[in-house]
């Protein structure tokens, strides 16, 4: 296929919202209580699959069918992809769903992976956010590129999949499929998490906020199955229905569906949950949300929104709140706490999981910045640890002798205080300003001290080393 009809027909599938979502009162009439469907894998049908319509969890039979009663607020049947199986995709956009109409019967086909898939990678994009082609421009010349050089190192064989973590675009629906272009030229599957820049201001409340993403990609969540590990995408974006305005919640009814979702899911399987809000600081509920998790042993949350990376423990609860694909909104280089524009980068092998931030535009060693200041009779050394956790070791060498650990500070990244401090900067978007941030060390020495480096080790042994001259 050519350039040009490729992303025409990429500009129609993920633009025309692949199929409207219009589920109508003439349908649920035309149609029976109960819907049926078989899963299948070629001929041969698939058993234990779990079918929903986001209220209900039903599981196939031994011959891959399923039967269920829809809700009547339900627009779509989904499947919760099992493992060892590819995921249904149109241009790598995820599509595991039906559309809910007149008919009475929903069918899934199934295709068995090449390969073992106990192993495997997926990435986070947290907010690439664009507003204009501006915007799109920047997206499609260095975080895209950037994925396509990443996976290229990975190997021909690797088996990667992707999840977008809400805010996929800016307020400007239009540029839904600039996103879907960015993913289709990505090569990966991709998953997306609703953000509340992808809901719709004007029509209504939180049950209509989401019409024009559901039509494009479907229900807001869902699950899906990897070798051993379990994914959830949520919607914890609340709507309020005055413009704008919005709280972290997670809805009675997905915490319902998640209570039946993860019925089947063992409790030491590794559980990789996405959503938009960081859940440990901004989710409202979120007491009742951990309660479903209680027993769970091996239980990650990947979230976005706050264009800062934060790791958070709670309840033995790992969160991963990323750095932002497009930093602090498209104006520079890093986000505002100093974080470079970037993406989570994590490595699945059974039931454990790796991971690391990816700097957009340098190699997967740069993890810190490290910075020397000049003071009235010494100087200062603040380095700028931006996926740091209490696992992390951070020390410093003074002229080549060790000098023990630095001291962790809450403070300001001195490159986002030159970028965007002050209700003047950056030019283009001066509501951009720096976030104060405990992921810095400081240390002070003398001026006669002529070089420094420091060394931060990660909490799986991998050592990142920056040496500066003073």
């Amino acid at each position: 296929m050519n350039r040009r009809s490729f992303l025409q027909s990429v500009g129609f599938v993920t633009g025309s919202a692949f199929i409207s979502l219009q589920t109508n009162a003439f349908d649920q009439l035309s149609r029976d209580k109960t819907i049926k469907g078989t899963v299948k894998d070629g001929q041969r049908g698939v058993v234990n699959v779990a079918i929903s319509d986001g209220y209900s969890v039903v599981l196939t039979d031994n011959n891959g069918k399923y039967s269920i009663t829809p809700d009547a607020k339900a627009t779509n049947i989904f499947m919760s992809t099992p493992a060892g199986y590819e995921f249904k995709t149109d241009y790598n956009v995820a599509r595991q769903y039906e559309t809910l109409g007149s008919r009475n019967a929903y069918d899934f086909t199934l295709k068995a992976l090449k390969r073992n898939d106990n192993k495997h990678n997926f990435i986070i994009w947290a907010d690439p956010q664009v507003k204009n082609k501006n915007d799109v421009k920047q997206m499609m010349d260095t975080a895209v590129p950037d994925v396509q050089q990443l996976l290229k190192s990975m190997g021909p064989d690797a088996l990667v999949h992707g999840v977008g973590v809400g805010d996929l675009v800016w307020d400007n629906h239009a540029l839904f499929p600039d996103y879907n272009r960015a993913v289709a030229q990505m090569g990966i599957p991709f998953f997306q998490a609703l953000g509340n820049h992808d809901q719709d201001y004007r029509l209504g409340g939180d049950e209509t906020a989401d019409k024009t993403f559901k039509e494009i990609y479907g229900p807001t969540y869902y699950s899906f199955n990897r070798g051993k590990a379990h994914y959830v995408v949520l919607d914890d974006v609340r709507y309020l229905g005055v413009e704008r305005t919005y709280d972290g919640y997670i809805m009675e009814n997905q915490l319902n569906w998640l209570a039946q979702d993860l019925k089947h899911v063992n409790k030491d399987q590794l559980l990789i949950i996405c959503l938009h809000i960081p859940v440990h600081n901004a989710v409202k509920n979120n007491t009742d949300f951990y309660a479903l998790l209680e027993g769970y042993k091996n239980v990650h949350i990947m979230s976005g929104h706050t264009h800062y990376n934060l790791n958070n423990i709670t309840n033995g609860i790992y969160e991963h709140n990323h750095g932002t694909v497009c930093g602090a909104w498209w104006t520079g280089p890093i986000c505002s706490d100093g974080t470079p524009r970037g993406y989570g980068v994590y490595e699945v092998n059974g039931n454990e999981l790796k991971w690391y931030y990816k700097s957009t535009g340098f190699d997967k060693t740069k993890q810190l910045s490290v910075y020397t200041e000049e003071l009235t009779n010494q100087k200062r050394l603040i380095a700028n640890v931006w996926n740091w956790d209490p696992e992390w070791k951070v020390e410093y060498f003074l002229d080549d002798k060790p000098m023990g650990a630095p001291e962790q500070q809450k403070g300001f990244d001195p490159l986002a205080v030159q970028l965007y401090k002050g209700d003047k900067l950056p030019v283009s978007r001066p509501f951009a300003e720096p976030k104060k941030m405990d992921h810095l060390f400081v240390a002070h020495f003398s001026p006669s001290v002529k070089k420094v480096k420091v060394t931060a080790t990660d909490r799986f042994g991998e050592k990142y080393t920056v040496i500066t001259e003073c």
